[in-house]
């Protein structure tokens, strides 16, 4: 079938080189057109369920709320994991599918459970709702408003009605969450000692509220054939409406709102705040929807924040550049497309150095584009985006895309050259396709190998999955075509361009080859009879670095280069918003005192419409970096070294995405997460803190610190049943009024221009000062007189828990770290385990599970594992059926120990710790050295099965030295096209391939070498060839 499509190509070669410029054009027209973004969509499929509940205390919400909701969502289809965190008045449950679950079904499937359960859970609480779908590096901007002429209030007025409700109206944009400012109520502040006086209860001002702040419609009428419709308007229209709305009617002096209560424009009761760069302001998170273009998405955001700005009232100041993610989607995208375009021009002129002659560079050069194009047409069909992952695997693959063609245009100039030499007389076009056919066994079988290392890939589970699938779906695709290049296109242009090129009208090898090969043979000839010392010295050699591979650090990805950090800043649970904001103020002097940080942007507490139940107690500041001479690791050292003086916080450093893809696998936003799992919430604290001594001390732990769930300051009202009765009043009649008095209730909507306010009744702040005037609430009876509450209720101080954090229905307390720079992984949690073993006792009925990236690490590390040994198996019988030869085959394997010293050596030269990435390299590398191997075997034994060639020693060494040219050529092509991606460590956007790209330059230099010279001394002496050879009858001259 091959030979039939290389004949079939010179037979229509116009055709042909029409289909590949049609393809050039096309494909490059696609790219243009192709979403961009940093990564490949990350999210996993996850649904979150909130829940609010009015200030209810943890516990509370815990048993009537979220338990209910985990149980019946437990039992759904494909639920891998359900997660939660009860905090004071919110329910926050996060449902994790399985990988390969559909979003939209998943939330469907969610939404029929929470729909089953709504009855069972308290009637006064808002019905829970499914939170947006957003991507987990959604968050790709944030946006400042600071101000030295507005109040808060006006500011937070701005950033609702001209800032959010534009950026929502931006297609791709998901949601848009405010925080900071004081968000504006129209509140109806009641005065108790008026309410006693006209003998009026709270619920009284409550009813009369809601009833005199709505309009009707009534209907139509008609006159003169036009219909009309009839609409009462009795909405408030300010706060003098409202106050004179009537409570109880009188005909002589009906008692109305303003003679109970002060009725002003006020603010809401605050459980969160924002600075910015340490300025009180409100900063606005805007989220992008899954499968959203980031750069695009970013320009529309620009344009209408350009609009907004304009109209911004004076002294009102627009802060952008707070965060960006297409800033980091930019300079990543951008050093990886120049990593590709460098490593394409040296791959050029490294076959040009070897061929020297321009038309057969040209035509091997073209395998380049034509493989590219058809790689992105294939990821265009299958929905993915350009982003370093699908870039890095072109990056990866260029210099192998040239080999095939490189194979095939050094053979045919080679047989087109003994034609001129020789006086042959046949067509151009049989001596192309002879020439063609006699390579194309070993590049097909080639070819397969290097697709057949990459199917473990395609077996990853979870966000190292996605992360790195579409990397090996660019390099397959994108290899698998250039190889149909060197099939169809090179032929043909081989036809047209070399018979006249001046490659072919000498007689002899271009000098640079010619020198290689007189240097190379005698050499060989030694290695020959040396072939004891070689065999043992690369067993030894081999050994070795197996033993040093398995010895080596592990990590499960390697540190991304973002150019931001986000900062978590957790004080002690009930820390008020004020005292927080100090904290958070402190951290931000700190941060900004360094010269390389440009901004900050800090939320405390938790925003009206985030999905995470923070406590007011915890802050995060996003900080965006500008290096400038110190490295990003001194940079951080210095700054963990001024948040230590910082006390009464646990501070924890990690970046943007990095921060969110730790949170996504492990439910915590540090890189190692210790979980206790029990149920006494006391003796999980104590049993967290003696975990997190024992981690306390180790190398390599930074950040250390354990999740707050510590008992915060609790006002315990505790209801007298006894003295409820004989007042005649019920636990829930009080209840209600105790929480319009302190906490407000929302009785309806006040409509001012664009934007509807909260219509709220409360009693005065200074009814909640402190305990005693808590204790002297008046409390209205049935028989109209009133009593202060402490004569209805035990009114103390108590403790209780500030958050409860649940998995799988089991309650826990998270240890979490980070990991330091220079310190790897595996090595660190093997030391954490081994602490927590010896040190911790855990009561009975409690467990320890260790979470984070080492799990997915350990875990795609084990399918890598099982996976390779099934494809060494496949590898073997590839060669078997290519060169019938279980021998040969397994002399041609040699090849992978051989490069497993080199890139062993790559993986100490660069740090000594050994990443996903790191074992991507080994597999794409093995790859690689099989290729060089079964070319020099197939023509070793191509020399004997069709050139006559008999004796065994003259077959080696003789294709030995005339597969040297084009071995070298494709394993430097290859190192050449890598050489930008491997010096590009550390660069945004070479995070991932870097590792990659140094582990196979390494190899592939090692095992060039040592297949040159291993391969040739043991086949020699093992091979098939000596059987062949005797038995191959001599061919006459």
């Amino acid at each position: 079938m091959v030979d039939s499509l290389i004949r079939w190509s010179l037979q229509n070669r116009l055709l042909v080189l029409v289909a590949a410029g049609a393809l050039l054009v096309f494909g490059g027209l696609r790219a243009a057109r192709m979403p961009v973004d940093v990564l490949p969509d990350l999210t996993a499929p996850t649904v979150t369920v909130v829940t609010e509940a009015h200030g209810m205390a943890p516990e509370e919400v815990e048993q009537l709320v979220t338990a209910p909701l985990e149980l019946a969502l437990n039992g759904a289809g494909g639920v891998r994991r359900v997660r939660s965190a009860t905090s004071v008045g919110i329910s926050v449950v996060w449902v994790e599918f399985d990988w390969g679950m559909d979003l939209f079904a998943a939330r469907q499937v969610v939404a029929e459970k929470v729909q089953l359960v709504a009855p069972a859970l308290p009637p006064e609480l808002d019905p829970p709702v499914l939170a947006p779908v957003t991507s987990i590096m959604g968050e790709i901007m944030f946006v400042g408003l600071t101000s030295t002429t507005v109040d808060p209030r006006t500011l937070r007025t701005i950033a609702d009605r001209d800032l959010r409700r534009r950026l929502m109206a931006v297609p791709g944009v998901a949601q848009v969450v405010p925080i900071g400012g004081a968000v504006q109520q129209f509140q109806v502040v009641v005065r108790p000692a008026d309410l006693a006086a006209h003998g009026v209860s709270v619920d009284d001002v409550v009813t009369a509220v809601a009833a005199a702040n709505e309009n009707t419609s009534a209907g139509f009428y008609e006159q003169g054939g036009q219909e009309h419709l009839i609409y009462g308007i009795g909405r408030a229209g300010g706060v003098d409406d409202i106050a004179l709305a009537v409570i109880r009617p009188d005909d002589r002096a009906p008692v109305r709102v303003l003679d109970v209560a002060d009725v002003v424009v006020g603010d809401a009761f605050r459980r969160g705040d924002a600075a910015v760069n340490g300025e009180p302001g409100v900063v606005l998170t805007v989220q992008k929807q899954v499968g959203a273009n980031t750069l695009a998405l970013t320009a529309a955001i620009e344009a209408v924040l350009d609009d907004v700005d304009a109209r911004l009232p004076e002294g009102v100041t627009l802060e952008r550049e707070l965060l960006r993610q297409a800033d980091f989607v930019e300079t990543a995208v951008k050093n990886v497309v120049d990593a590709l375009r460098d490593g394409s021009l040296l791959v050029v002129l490294i076959i040009g150095a070897f061929l020297l002659s321009a038309r057969a560079t040209l035509i091997t050069a073209l395998a380049i584009p034509l493989s590219l194009v058809a790689a992105v047409l294939v990821l265009a069909a299958t929905g993915a985006t350009i982003n370093t992952m699908t870039l890095g695997g072109m990056a990866i693959a260029v210099g192998a895309l040239v080999d095939d063609a490189i194979i095939d245009v050094e053979n045919v100039v080679r047989r087109l050259r003994e034609r001129q030499s020789s006086g042959n007389t046949a067509e151009t076009l049989q001596i192309v396709f002879d020439a063609s056919k006699e390579i194309r066994s070993s590049i097909v079988f080639a070819t397969l190998i290097i697709v057949l290392v990459f199917v473990p890939l395609f077996f990853l589970h979870g966000v190292e999955g996605r992360m790195l699938r579409p990397l090996g779906v660019a390099y397959v695709v994108s290899l698998a075509a250039s190889l149909l290049v060197a099939l169809t296109v090179t032929p043909v242009l081989c036809s047209w361009l070399l018979p006249r090129s001046r490659a072919v009208r000498a007689t002899t090898e271009p000098w640079l080859i010619r020198r290689l090969r007189s240097a190379y043979e005698p050499v060989l000839g030694r290695a020959l009879a040396a072939w004891p010392l070689l065999a043992t010295g690369s067993l030894v050699a081999s050994i070795v670095a197996g033993g040093a591979a398995l010895g080596a650090g592990r990590a499960f990805l390697p540190d991304f280069n973002e150019g931001a950090l986000t900062i978590s800043v957790v004080s002690a649970p009930g820390t008020s918003v004020d005292e927080s904001n100090r904290i958070g103020q402190r951290v931000e002097r700190a941060l900004l005192a360094h010269p390389e940080v440009r901004s900050t942007a800090r939320r405390t507490g938790r925003a009206e419409l985030d999905e995470h139940a923070q406590g007011v107690n915890s802050s995060e500041i996003e900080v965006r970096l500008e290096l400038d001479g110190r490295s990003e690791a001194a940079l951080l050292a210095a700054i963990r070294d001024d948040l230590s003086a910082i006390g009464g916080a646990n501070i924890v450093i990690g970046q943007p995405i990095s921060h969110r893809i730790d949170h996504m696998i492990s439910g915590t936003r540090a890189s190692v997460a210790v979980k206790v799992f029990g149920t006494d919430l006391a003796q999980l604290r104590h049993t967290g803190e003696q975990v997190r001594a024992a981690m306390e001390g180790i190398p390599g732990v930074v950040d250390l610190a354990v999740e707050e769930q510590s008992t915060m300051s609790i006002a315990a009202v505790r209801f007298d049943r006894d003295a409820l009765a004989l007042h005649g009043l019920r636990v829930h009649d009080v209840a209600e009024t105790i929480e319009t008095a302190f906490y407000g209730r929302v009785v309806s909507r006040v409509l001012s221009g664009a934007q509807a306010f909260d219509l709220v009744v409360r009693y005065p702040d200074g009814a909640r000062e402190h305990l005693d005037a808590i204790r002297q609430t008046m409390i209205p009876t049935p028989g109209g007189a009133w009593v202060p509450l402490e004569a209805l209720a035990r009114i103390e101080r108590d403790r209780g828990p500030s958050q409860i954090s649940r998995e799988n229905g089991q309650r826990k307390i998270v240890v979490m770290c980070n990991v330091g720079d220079g310190e790897d992984l595996g090595s660190v949690v093997a030391a954490i385990q081994s602490r927590v073993r010896a040190e911790v006792e855990l009561p009975p009925g409690y467990h320890v599970e260790y979470g984070g990236q080492f799990e997915a690490a350990e875990a795609a590390a084990q399918t890598l594992a099982v996976l390779g040994m099934l494809v060494g198996g496949g590898i073997f019988l590839l060669l078997f059926v290519a060169l019938s030869s279980g021998r040969d085959a397994a002399l041609v394997m040699l090849n992978l120990p051989l490069a497993l010293i080199g890139g062993v050596a790559g993986v100490f030269a660069s740090g000594g710790v050994i990443s996903i990435a790191s074992i991507i390299g080994f597999i794409t590398l093995f790859g690689i050295a099989t290729r060089n191997g079964i070319m020099m075997v197939t023509h070793i034994r191509h020399l004997v099965d069709h050139e006559g060639v008999t004796d065994a020693r003259e077959a080696v060494v003789r294709g030995a030295s005339e597969r040297l040219a084009p071995i070298l050529m494709t394993a430097l092509a290859s190192g050449a096209g890598l050489l930008p991606l491997a010096m590009a460590s550390g660069e945004p956007g070479s995070e991932i391939q870097a590792p990659m790209a140094v582990v196979i330059l390494w190899g592939l230099s090692g095992s060039t070498v040592l297949n040159m010279f291993v391969v040739p001394a043991i086949m020699h002496r093992f091979g098939s060839v000596r059987a062949l050879a005797a038995a191959t009858p001599t061919v006459d001259a």
